[in-house]
């Protein structure tokens, strides 16, 4: 409790600076009185600095705890929630950054082999305008260029510096191969205008060789058993992403249609649905980095660890879609973060 201090003035200085001591025994009282008053002040005020230059240095707390029928402990314990909610105090950008995209990368559970290969052969990806677009950004790496015309890559690896690179090629698999979301999905819905050519997924992708509705849900990159197909429904409709309101179900901008590559690439070698979500967080969050370290913070400031959230629950609408995440930023000042991929290529 804050206490407001009632300045005090020494306005009797002056009086005492005309009195003649000796005079009289009462005027020699008198005088001695307004030394004395003036010595307790004077002390007064040297004792009250030395009070707060103590608090500053040793962090020592001379406020009194002062409880109005409980009131008061309850709105300070209030404020302390409210606080570890929107500030950076419960942890540290650094400690969120660690937690959310480690600096090494995450391994993903699918191996990619030809798949490059062959959606450069198939005119997915037209492979000169693929590269002349990287070559404008510092060119690509030995290792990005095996995954582009490699024909024996292992599993995949995404970390801070390939996330928009590792966007590109999933949305181009997500777009080129052969499955029913595409065909019979809300991309066709007459809902949204029938026109699965009319999105950014499909108009922006301007890397294929011709037209990209070309190559719209033409390929067999990937055959998924029935099973498997019903897996990525499900697990498709439950993932959103914050640059707007929908699913991957609908994957009409870039990252649900690479986001949908990668949940069909991880049904087709067998990864668990559980593991699918962790994996689908976990690539998100290099996507949006900004938007899953304020995420972790909030979470943090409810008292669970990133590592202890439930990636299924962070992906849901409630959090990662436009309209879920924006509530969240009303609670919580955002932790800001460059990089992640664009709504482009």
């Amino acid at each position: 409790m804050e206490e407001k201090k009632e300045e005090k003035t020494a306005d009797s200085a002056d009086a005492c600076c005309h009195d003649h001591v000796g005079s009289s025994p009462s005027r020699g009282r008198d005088v001695l009185k307004k030394i004395n008053t003036k010595s307790f002040w004077q002390g007064a005020c040297v004792a009250v600095v030395l009070l707060f230059v103590a608090q500053a240095a040793f962090d020592v707390n001379f406020m009194p705890k002062l409880s109005f029928g409980g009131s008061g402990a309850k709105g300070a314990s209030n404020a302390s929630q409210s606080s570890s909610g929107n500030s950076a105090s419960v942890a540290s950008v650094a400690d969120y950054e660690t937690a959310v995209l480690p600096p090494s990368g995450v391994e993903l559970p699918v191996r990619w082999g030809d798949l490059g290969k062959r959606m450069v052969d198939a005119g997915v990806i037209d492979s000169e305008k693929f590269q002349a677009i990287y070559a404008q950004r510092g060119g690509l790496s030995d290792k990005e260029k095996e995954l582009l015309l490699g024909a024996d890559n292992g599993n995949l690896k995404i970390d801070a510096e390939n996330a928009g690179y590792l966007l590109n090629l999933l949305w181009a698999l997500g777009l080129g191969n052969k499955n029913d979301i595409l065909d019979n999905g809300p991309m066709t819905d007459e809902r949204y205008g029938g026109n699965a050519g009319g999105f950014a997924s499909t108009g922006g992708w301007t890397l294929a060789a011709g037209a990209a509705m070309d190559h719209y849900s033409k390929h067999s990159f990937m055959a998924l058993t029935a099973e498997q197909q019903k897996l990525v429904e499900r697990v498709s409709q439950n993932i959103y992403r914050p640059c707007c309101g929908n699913s991957t179900y609908f994957p009409d901008c870039n990252h649900g249609m690479a986001m949908l590559g990668l949940l069909e690439l991880m049904a087709s070698q067998g990864v668990s649905e559980e593991e699918m979500y962790r994996v689908a967080l976990a690539v998100n969050s290099y996507w949006f980095p900004s938007t899953y370290l304020t995420i972790a913070k909030y979470k943090d400031g409810q008292g669970i660890a990133w590592g202890d959230v439930e990636p299924k629950e962070v992906l849901g609408a409630a959090y990662s879609s436009g309209s879920g995440y924006k509530k969240i930023l009303s609670q919580v000042q955002p932790v800001t973060q460059s990089g992640g991929g664009g709504c482009g290529v």
